[in-house]
Formats: structure tokens, sequence, C-alpha cells
């Protein structure tokens, strides 16, 4: 076993909405889960940013979709999350699970 990839708390967040999304995902998409689910604003510099680094990282991938009449042909990407990304995300959940633990009372919430 390779030692665990850690995530920044946005690339999780990416991670987390492209799996959600499945096919679905392409950036508006994911930019809409995140701003939806997190309550907080993402820019497009910042997601477009987050989405190259992770396919840097080999945590995603993508394939080019062509572009409908409404984007003026424009071609698309459409993002999914590689075994590795998915290995990612379970060992980064697993860690905040386990930190979490018995920290309901302390948090407030239970």
């Amino acid at each position: 076993m390779s030692d665990p990839v850690y995530l920044g708390e946005f690339e999780q967040l990416v991670l987390l909405a492209v799996l959600q999304l499945g096919r679905e995902a392409r950036a508006a998409a994911v930019r809409g889960r995140i701003e939806e689910v997190a309550g907080r604003r993402v820019s497009r510099g910042a997601l477009y940013a987050t989405l190259d680094r992770l396919a840097g990282k080999g945590l995603l991938d993508w394939d080019l979709e062509d572009g409908g009449a409404d984007r003026g042909g424009v071609p698309h990407r459409r993002f999914r999350v590689t075994a590795a990304g998915r290995e990612a995300v379970r060992h980064s959940t697993s860690v905040i699970r386990e930190l979490s633990r018995g920290l309901g009372e302390v948090l407030g919430g239970g």
C-alpha cells in the first residue's frame, strides 16, 4: 500500500461533489453543488485551478464533450474521480471521522 495522499479542504469538497454528481460532473455543476451544500462562494478560477491540480495528482480525470448550441459549440469537460482519488477521499474522510469521534458534546452537536 502506498503512502496516503493528503487532501486540502477544497480539494476534498471538489472530489466529493464530483463523486455525487456522477455523469453530470461538469465544472458548473460541481461549483453549484459546493455552493449549495457548503454555503460558500466558489470562484471559477479557484475551481479550475483545483480541478487541474487534482488531475495532475492523478486523483481526477476528464473527457472532453462536444458543446451544444446553448454553448455555441464550445466543448466542456466531464470529470470523474480515479481509483487513486477515491482512495484519497476514503482516507481523508476516515481521518476526519476518527478525529471527530466523541466530540459531539464539545462541539455542541449532541
